[in-house]
């Protein structure tokens, strides 16, 4: 008999995010720099099912910094993981998206980028909370032994 990894992640694990927000940002001014002056800059988004439940759409207004985005997170249910796709107003692209799944308290998502023209890990943490879920994105140069984290959002239900 073949075994199989028990697959864990759910096509309601990002429920927690459905419906609207305003979001408190917090930006590293300078990455890698030994920095730890912040930038605080307000935003608003919605969330929204689509794809029969399976994705979500996320638009974010960042009017304090000139521009939008979005969020396109879409459910794998052969292995339970998320891939979660973002694009901006700023840059015009799709970037690559990073991938993983909630486990316990948490989702863990990892891709690569670059970061001033150098390559980066890159790791989303996204702690859920019906009415207070927290996001964070770090970096990392060192293939993941070290990460800094460089940008923060605090949501709050409208």
């Amino acid at each position: 008999m073949e075994s199989r990894e028990q697959i864990t992640g759910s096509a309601a694990d990002f429920d927690f995010l459905i419906g609207d927000w305003t979001i408190r940002n917090l930006r590293l001014k300078r990455r890698f720099a030994g920095c730890d002056d912040w930038d605080e800059f307000p935003a608003t988004s919605r969330v929204r099912k689509l794809l029969q439940d399976t994705a979500n759409l996320e638009e974010m207004d960042i009017p304090a910094k000139g521009f939008a985005g979005i969020t396109l997170r879409l459910f794998n249910p052969r292995d339970g993981s998320w891939s979660l796709h973002w694009a901006d107003s700023r840059s015009n692209r799709l970037f690559a998206p990073v991938i993983g799944r909630f486990d316990q308290d948490e989702g863990l998502f990892y891709g690569d980028d670059t970061d001033d023209g150098r390559p980066v890990r890159v790791r989303f943490l996204w702690e859920p909370c019906q009415h207070t879920p927290c996001w964070e994105q770090a970096f990392s140069r060192d293939g993941g032994e070290t990460w800094e984290t460089n940008w923060m959002m605090r949501f709050t239900r409208t």
